[in-house]
């Protein structure tokens, strides 16, 4: 792909996130992609799998933005940071929903191939968006 390829993709993409549109996200995705994410509970294999870490996503944080901040491109590898921002309205890892707001930067690594992303990786604090939407409580110190 080209430089051009890339970007374009990857403004498509943004407008499926926009959008919440699951199969189009998955459909940017390989047979055989792997995704590495926290909220996916670690490794998930597969366009199908993938499709449904998406819907999980959404159906979580109905209301989610995605604010690309940077993008940088080497070869057929893509970092995007972007700010993510939501409300848990489905409730996280089996919680209630809290109606809480959460607010986080994340890193994305992807490495593309034939056109498609080969394998993902989301860098972000976990932790923290637990804290913010209240499925995790800090002890004050």
């Amino acid at each position: 792909m080209t430089r051009e390829d890339i970007v374009a993709m990857f403004a498509r993409r943004q407008q499926a996130l926009d959008r919440l549109d699951v199969q189009a996200l998955a459909a940017d995705h390989t047979e055989d992609c792997v995704l590495e994410s926290p909220f996916a509970g670690g490794v998930t294999t597969g366009r199908e799998a993938i499709a449904g870490v998406y819907e999980a996503y959404f159906r979580t944080f109905a209301d989610i933005k995605f604010e690309p901040e940077e993008m940088i491109i080497d070869g057929d590898r893509v970092v995007l940071i972007e700010r993510v921002t939501g409300t848990d309205t489905g409730g996280v890892m089996g919680m209630p929903p809290s109606g809480r707001k959460m607010s986080y930067l994340i890193a994305i690594l992807y490495e593309l191939r034939d056109g498609r992303i080969a394998r993902e990786r989301r860098v972000y604090d976990f932790t923290g968006v637990l804290l913010q939407v209240g499925a995790l409580k800090a002890k004050p110190a």
